[in-house]
């Protein structure tokens, strides 16, 4: 007789995990079919990674070769980027400050500076970012060899006036005299190490 009621426990215990694993199944799968698709994006104040690379696909920039310190010591050009990983706005620009990067970057240092890691106590080292930071993001400030600030804007400053700058410092044409600087289709590319 125990035998008989030790199979029929034994049994209604089987039937009881199976039926707690099947509600398990269902739980987690009502959990992810709930869950929106991104918890993040280009138009929201969120942090998803850094913004150049996630956003720019430019993972060069982070960290900067040289520090402000050393880029000024050297005599050469260079751009401060200030910017946090957690702003819209900050996530639109990257675009443009990569853009920067691609045609000067060989010529003059862009340092992005992520303003979280400024010390909150404003330095007087003229060679130090946080010198130079106004309290808002993005910022742009632009030195020539001198170590001379040429540019200092706050906001989405265009391509085009970081470019009127840059051209100042290296004794370039200016634009409406020179030709339109474009990216290189990859196919341009190509063909030109084909031949």
């Amino acid at each position: 007789m125990s035998s008989i009621r030790f199979l029929f426990l034994h049994k209604q215990l089987a039937d009881w995990r199976r039926l707690v694993s099947k509600c398990l199944l269902i739980l987690t799968c009502l959990f992810f079919i709930s869950m929106p698709p991104a918890l993040a994006g280009i138009n929201d104040d969120s942090f998803d990674g850094n913004v150049f690379v996630v956003y720019a696909g430019n993972g060069s920039l982070v960290p900067s070769k040289e520090t402000l310190a050393q880029t000024l010591a050297k005599h050469k050009p260079a751009m401060l980027a200030f910017y946090v990983d957690d702003s819209r706005d900050c996530k639109k620009y990257a675009i443009t400050i990569s853009r920067v990067q691609e045609f000067y970057g060989r010529a003059a240092e862009i340092i992005p500076v992520d303003v979280d890691a400024i010390e909150p106590n404003k330095t007087d080292d003229r060679t130090q970012p946080g010198y130079y930071y106004s309290g808002a993001v993005p910022q742009v400030v632009v030195f020539d060899q001198s170590g001379q600030v040429i540019l200092n804007k706050q906001g989405q400053v265009p391509f085009e006036e970081i470019d009127d700058r840059f051209r100042e410092v290296f004794d370039l044409l200016p634009r409406s005299e020179s030709v339109e600087l474009k990216r290189r289709a990859f196919n341009e590319f190509s063909s030109e190490l084909a031949k």
